[in-house]
Parts: structure tokens; sequence; C-alpha cells
């Protein structure tokens, strides 16, 4: 059970970490204020195979309608995506991915929507850039310096996220014995210098919560896991960048209210500093962020 007290030791262990401030600056065309104000991004599933049946849009214009009513809700950011991270989804190649994205994304973009593409290939991520995405949420790393080239060509920014293996379909395990945060810091170092090589200067980290890893099927471990991660996420913030997070749903203990789980999740998320909330329930979420900006 989590305790006060607990997050009272936690706070202190790690006190200088919790008044780290990270960069901010615009997102197609709007300054984000992440120190003083967190951002949240909707979700768009553009794969059949996602588990999640209320973002699955299978036509543009159900996926442009559905921008619309998230960015109305209050996103302010939306993110798009043509593969499934499930493990026993089918793979979808690099064009069939353009074909998918770039027609929604063009269109959410002349609506006035400002568009995240989550891609681990060069070929949709360039494709996507040039129709006008704001953002590559970028699940794998073979290919990453590529990718912040062409995303700083564009002034973009990239959301770099913590995959073990080359990317969130071919993903190796966790070690859960040890604190997961050196281990991301250490990851996420590496992948900031090379955006900046690459004169990339706009970047987010995700510690990857959502990502299907073999060695966290049980439930109880996989959201522990998850809740030790969102309380520790200011530890991160000391990279100087804001941290965001996937918030998951937890279907073995939420059951029926399963659509009320990532509203849960985003209290922990902000309660360790978290500066953008991706999430599939933006109103619900939305109602958190505000409630506990209200004390």
């Amino acid at each position: 059970m989590l305790r006060l007290e607990q997050l009272a030791e936690l706070a202190q262990r790690h006190a200088p970490a919790l008044s780290a401030k990270v960069a901010e600056f615009p997102i197609g065309g709007r300054d984000f204020a992440f120190n003083s104000r967190p951002a949240v991004m909707g979700v768009i599933n553009l794969s059949p195979g996602s588990w999640y049946r209320e973002s699955v849009c299978l036509s543009v214009e159900s996926a442009v309608q559905r921008g619309v009513m998230l960015t109305s809700q209050g996103a302010d950011l939306v993110d798009i995506g043509a593969e499934s991270t499930l493990a026993n989804t089918d793979r979808v190649d690099g064009s069939s991915q353009i074909a998918q994205l770039v027609p929604v994304v063009r269109q959410l973009c002349a609506q006035g929507v400002r568009v995240s593409v989550e891609t681990y290939l060069p070929d949709v991520a360039r494709a996507c850039l040039e129709a006008g995405a704001a953002v590559i949420n970028l699940t794998g790393h073979t290919d990453s310096a590529e990718i912040y080239r062409m995303a700083a060509a564009h002034d973009a920014a990239v959301i770099i996220c913590y995959v073990e293996g080359p990317n969130v379909r071919e993903v190796d395990t966790l070690d859960l014995s040890v604190d997961p945060i050196p281990k991301m810091r250490d990851y996420f170092a590496r992948e900031i210098a090379s955006a900046q090589r690459a004169g990339l200067h706009k970047l987010l980290l995700d510690p990857g919560l959502g990502f299907y890893y073999r060695n966290l099927q049980d439930s109880s471990q996989r959201v522990r896991y998850q809740m030790q991660t969102f309380l520790n996420t200011f530890r991160l913030r000391e990279l100087g960048w804001p941290v965001c997070h996937a918030l998951p749903h937890a279907f073995e203990f939420f059951r029926e209210e399963v659509r009320s789980a990532e509203a849960f999740f985003a209290v922990l998320a902000l309660l360790g500093k978290t500066d953008l909330l991706r999430t599939h329930e933006v109103s619900r979420t939305r109602a958190v962020l505000d409630t506990l900006s209200a004390y």
C-alpha cells in the first residue's frame, strides 16, 4: 500500500532533484511552459490491433474527427500511430504506415492540431514531418541519429523513449532487481548527446512504461514497476529535459472501470513531476490536472 511516509522518504532521499528545471520550447507554433504547466497528449491508433478500442480509428475521416475532439477536450498534442505495440499483433511495413498516417497528419495540421507521430522507422518519420508533424514519438534507437537530423531540419521535437531492445516491437527484458532510474539516465544521456550533435534542441524523455516486456506479464509486478517509475520521474528531470509518460490501464485491477485507470495513474505521474501526459482519456486526465492545480 502506498503511504504518505513513503512519498516523504523518497523526496528526502533525492531532495536536490526536486528543484530541477527543464527546457521549455515551442512545439507547432505554441510555447510549452513545462515547469509551470504540464501538458496533455491525446492518442489516435490507426491499427486495428490496438487494444484500447476507443482510440482506434480505421478511416481518415474518423481519425481527423477524433483528433479535433481530443483537442477540444484539452489535448495540447495528438499522437498518432499506425502499428500496435502489442507483441501478438501484425507488423506494419513503412509504406503501409505512410499511406495511413500522411493523410491524417495533413488534415489535422490544416485544422490547427499539433500532431505527434509514433514510429521507429526513418521513412515514416520523414514523410510525416514533411506532412506537418511537429513531434516524432521515437519508439526505437537503431536509426535514432538519422531521425534526430530530420526533426532538427523541420524544427520539430522528438520524444526519446527508453527501450530495452532495438525498438518497441523487439523488446528484451527489464532488470527488475535494481533501481531503473540510473540505467534510464545513462540511456537518455547518450541519446541526448546524439540528438544535440544532430542539431536537435527540442527533446522529451519517455521511460517507456507502455511497452510490453516479456518479464512484466504479472499484473501486480507490472503495476508496481509503473507506480515506482512515475513517482521517481523527477529524478530524470535533472537531465534538463521534460519527461513524458504514457498512462497505463491496469485492466486486471480496474476491470469494468478500466477507462478510469489512466486518470488514477495521472495522479502518480503528476506527483512525480511529469511534464507531458500521454493518454487515451483526455477529458478525465485534464480534469485530474486541473483539480490538482487548484490545491
